[in-house]
């Protein structure tokens, strides 16, 4: 009979979270130097090649200085997931103790980081006829439906928000069973096989929103106005692909296409990362693990100092 293993005797997953612009893709760099890791992507847009300068991806020169893994290796024609990433994610981990390195996962996407460690719903394949009629649907009636046939779901989700009402709404129509029943079967997470030490740094607000304002600001300078261009022109990219709604690249577009001045860009592009940083900083302060640390301000000495 095989003796289950202690945790002490299980491989280290570090993980890094928090908001955007606070600290993580350094912190991630600097402790992978540390205790030779390699350091693994979990934020939704720098998985794009596309946006290297908007998503804040870290430089060449940062990037040669450890082993880099699921950094802009998407092309912004394709609509990545959660669930794709995780995949990725999980062989990157494995590859990195395979090694002999310390996977060191860093991020701000909280449903990438939960979809690795806990697993995903093993939801089915959705008809393509019923996702068809729903995401024809306006937004209202979506929601008014799925207050109807999942009242939980809807209680649950801005009756903006179109993406997850739509999937809510889906979900219980194709499968007979509404989302949550789903989510609470998650399969293939890689916490239990791992000794996860995580960090979450959430500086205080005013230094974050600061630092989210001034970053915008040198985006704009340093190339994000040409990589927006760049994405626009082309013809393969759906209007509605995830890689449009990363946040600055409708403001830019509406900049390229002279419906917005320069400032009045850069001000609604500030404003959005201001509002994604505050859902972050609330998600990752109501989500955190008890075991997790938490620090306004980087610090090493976390993880097995």
């Amino acid at each position: 009979m095989l003796t289950p293993e202690k945790p002490q005797d299980l491989p280290r997953l570090a993980l890094i979270a928090g908001p955007t612009a606070s600290g993580k893709s350094a912190l991630a760099i600097d402790l992978a130097e540390r205790v030779g890791g390699v350091v693994i992507n979990a934020d939704a847009s720098q998985v794009y090649r596309d946006l290297r300068v908007l998503s804040a991806r870290p430089s060449a020169e940062d990037e040669a200085r450890v082993p880099h893994r699921l950094f802009g290796h998407v092309d912004g024609a394709e609509a990545w997931s959660a669930a794709r990433w995780a995949a990725e994610a999980a062989v990157e981990v494995r590859a990195a103790v395979a090694s002999g390195r310390v996977p060191v996962l860093v991020g701000g996407t909280g449903l990438y980081i939960r979809t690795l460690l806990d697993g995903i719903a093993p939801v089915p394949e959705i008809a393509p006829d019923i996702r068809a009629a729903i995401r024809a649907l306006p937004v209202a009636d979506t929601y008014d439906a799925l207050c109807r046939e999942d009242p939980d779901a809807a209680a649950r989700l801005n009756p903006r928000d179109t993406t997850r009402v739509a999937r809510a709404l889906e979900v219980v129509r194709s499968t007979g069973r509404p989302l949550a029943a789903w989510q609470a079967q998650r399969v293939g997470g890689v916490a239990a096989r791992f000794q996860v030490r995580g960090l979450v740094l959430l500086p205080d607000r005013e230094t974050l929103v600061a630092r989210c304002d001034a970053r915008l600001a040198a985006m704009f300078a340093q190339g994000a106005i040409e990589e927006v261009a760049a994405l626009v022109a082309r013809d393969d990219v759906p209007a509605d692909a995830p890689v449009r709604r990363a946040i600055g690249v409708p403001e830019i577009a509406a900049l390229l296409a002279d419906t917005l001045t320069h400032d009045e860009a850069l001000s609604a592009a500030q404003l959005a990362t201001r509002r994604y940083a505050k859902r972050q900083y609330t998600w990752f302060r109501n989500q955190l693990p008890q075991e997790w640390q938490c620090c306004t301000a980087p610090d090493l000495q976390f993880y097995f100092p």
